[in-house]
């Protein structure tokens, strides 16, 4: 009996076993094919030459802030205003200075008038003195009570300097003439120590800034020409490089280049994204390779794109991201040139999946 039991239990779970296969080789065959999109990899590999990204800024700029605590009474500019140097853009409260002005100016009137009369005794002790009618030790006194209370007006008058200067940062007015390119306050808010209130730009003047590969930043010259396409507006504008850095230490072994570009009529504006052509020839391994940010999957900290295997299934890549550059990313290991991958599906992607190519 023990030996017929064991034989039905084994061709029984042989028969289930069979039967979980065919279950899920039958889930496998009937799963619909999910439609993709198919992109081929961007990079830099139309021109011999060496080309890197870059983005457009103003050569003049400044983020505005205060060193003083209050609330904001107005703002009267608004994003795109153009303002002339010394107008003022932001106004904060300033009952608490003005109190302390009021204290300031009394305490001013009181060492003064010390002052004045400590002046006096000390005149009148001197004539004394040289008439041989106060001792040493009355002179010395009223010598040291005249140099106290010149201290101490002294020391009112730098106090009264010292509030005067607090103003000037509860009115933020222009450095120089141009035009606001960001507002991060309003009337009512609250303005912080050291927080960016304003953002101006001088318009006319514009540079880019560019990073540049180790491996070619030896090449790159101060003064050299380049040309510098601008991807959004699809022009070509000629510039000369004004920096090089000398570190990378702050940018993951990629080097800073600022180019000043030529003027020109074409209408460019600040943060608009472009492509640098040095004319240094290209190594292969500087080729960057780029992809949209639409097509990354993130998984905690880790960041993929799914591929496309031979089978015409999906295939999740790990990579290693770069910079950012507008709507695109660089990819800087996990994806070559010319491979394709899964821009956007008409479904939930996952390893394996069945796609059909749209």
């Amino acid at each position: 009996m023990k030996k017929l039991y064991t034989i039905l239990s084994l061709s029984t779970a042989i028969l289930l076993a069979s039967c979980g296969s065919e279950d899920k080789k039958v889930v496998a065959d009937n799963s619909p094919a999910i439609p993709v999109k198919i992109a081929k990899v961007s990079d830099n590999n139309d021109s011999p030459f060496l080309a890197v990204s870059g983005k457009i800024q103003a050569e003049n700029s400044a983020n505005l802030s205060t060193r003083m605590m209050g609330y904001v009474n107005s703002v009267p500019v608004n994003v795109g205003d153009k303002v002339s140097k010394g107008q003022l853009l932001v106004a904060i409260n300033n009952a608490d200075l003005q109190a302390q002005k009021a204290q300031v100016k009394a305490n001013i009137t009181k060492a003064t008038a010390a002052f004045n009369n400590a002046k006096k005794d000390y005149e009148r002790f001197q004539a004394l003195f040289a008439k041989n009618s106060a001792s040493q030790k009355e002179m010395d006194d009223m010598t040291a009570n005249y140099e106290m209370a010149k201290a101490s007006l002294e020391a009112a008058k730098q106090m009264k300097n010292e509030i005067n200067a607090q103003f000037a940062y509860t009115n933020i007015t222009a450095p120089f003439s141009g035009v606001i390119t960001n507002k991060n306050v309003k009337k009512g808010d609250m303005a912080n120590p050291g927080q960016p209130l304003i953002s101006i730009e001088a318009p006319g003047d514009f540079e880019v800034v560019a990073m540049v590969p180790e491996t070619e930043i030896s090449d790159i010259k101060k003064d050299t020409k380049v040309n510098v396409n601008v991807k959004s507006i699809n022009q070509t504008i000629s510039g000369k490089v004004t920096e090089v850095s000398t570190s990378a230490a702050q940018t993951g072994g990629q080097y800073l280049v600022k180019i000043t570009l030529d003027k020109t009529e074409a209408k460019i504006l600040s943060g608009m994204f472009t492509t640098v052509q040095f004319p240094v020839e290209r190594k292969a391994e500087t080729s960057m390779v780029l992809i949209p940010k639409a097509a990354i999957v993130n998984n905690g900290q880790l960041s993929g794109v799914y591929t496309v295997s031979q089978s015409n299934t999906a295939m999740l890549r790990w990579l290693r991201l770069g910079r950012t550059f507008g709507n695109e990313v660089e990819v800087l290991s996990g994806l070559n040139a010319n491979e394709s991958y899964i821009v956007s599906a008409e479904g939930k992607l996952y390893n394996g999946a069945k796609i059909s190519k749209q």
